[in-house]
C-alpha cells in the first residue's frame, strides 16, 4: 500500500492496539479517516497460539475495525529492543504510509516489549524525516504523536484527553473476541474482554458518557472547535 493513510496505530503485538484504543479506531474509521495498524512483532510464541493462528486472528480483528491496512514487521517478540534497525524498519513504513498522526504505546509498563515499542516509535518518527539516508521512501514527519494505554500495570494517570467511544464499544469488544487463542483459549486471560468493557465504561463515566478511551500527549493538544467537545 503506497497511497498513504491519515492515522497509523503502532503496537508491540497483535491485539495491543485493540486493547488500548480499539473503540477509537472504530470511531476514526466511521468518521471517514483511513487508519493503518502496524504490529512490530507477530506476538508469538504464546501458550495457545501459533504464528498462523495469530495472523488470522489479527486479520479478522482488522476487518472488524475496518482499517485500511495492517502490517506485521519482522522484529522479535519477547526480545523487542530499541535499535537502529528497529527504528529504520518502522521509519520506512511511516515514509510509505505518510500519516499525519501516530498512536503509540504508553512508555511505562511491566512488559519490556511495550516499553521498547514506545521508544522505537519515538526514534522512527524522527528517523522518517531524514534526507541523506539509504532508507526507502521520501522524508516524512508525522505531525502528532499520542499514547494509548494497554499496560500490565495498575497505573493511575491523568489523561490528556478521553475519546467518547460509546457508539463503538461493541466493535472494540468484537475485535478483541477475534483473538481466541489469546483470551478464550488461555485461562489466564479469559476475562480480559469483560475487563476491557468495564475499563471503557469507567473512562466513559469520567467524561459523562457510556464509554471512553484515554490518551496521553507530550505536546499541547489543539482544539479546532469547542462545539465538538463532549
Amino acid at each position: 500500500m503506497s497511497s498513504g493513510v491519515d492515522i497509523v496505530c503502532v503496537g508491540a503485538h497483535p491485539d495491543d492496539v485493540e486493547i488500548g484504543m480499539g473503540g477509537t479506531v472504530a470511531v476514526m474509521v466511521a468518521e471517514g479517516l483511513s487508519v493503518a495498524i502496524v504490529d512490530l512483532t507477530d506476538g508469538e510464541p504464546t501458550p495457545a497460539g501459533t504464528r498462523e493462528i495469530r495472523m488470522a486472528e489479527a486479520a479478522e480483528a482488522a476487518d472488524i475495525l475496518g482499517v485500511a491496512a495492517r502490517r506485521t514487521l519482522t522484529l522479535p517478540n519477547r526480545t523487542l529492543f530499541d535499535s537502529v534497525e528497529a527504528r529504520t524498519e518502522l521509519a520506512e513504513v511511516f515514509r510509505e504510509l505518510r500519516p499525519r498522526t501516530v498512536f503509540a504505546p504508553y512508555p511505562v509498563d511491566a512488559h519490556p516489549d511495550h516499553v521498547a515499542a514506545a521508544a522505537i516509535v519515538d526514534g522512527a518518527r524522527f528517523y522518517a524525516k531524514f534526507t541523506k539516508t539509504e532508507m526507502r521512501g521520501e522524508p516524512h514527519y508525522p505531525a502528532r504523536l499520542y499514547r494509548y494505554m494497554a499496560v500490565h500495570l495498575h497505573l493511575v494517570r491523568e489523561p490528556s484527553f478521553v475519546v467518547d467511544v460509546s457508539g463503538h464499544l461493541s466493535v472494540k469488544l468484537a475485535a478483541l473476541t477475534a483473538y481466541r487463542s489469546q483470551f478464550s483459549a488461555d485461562p489466564g486471560s479469559s476475562g480480559l474482554v469483560e475487563t476491557m468493557d468495564d475499563v471503557a465504561r469507567s473512562w466513559g463515566r469520567s467524561i459523562g458518557v457510556e464509554a471512553g478511551e484515554p490518551f496521553f500527549a507530550e505536546e499541547p493538544v489543539g482544539i479546532a472547535s469547542i462545539a465538538r467537545l463532549v
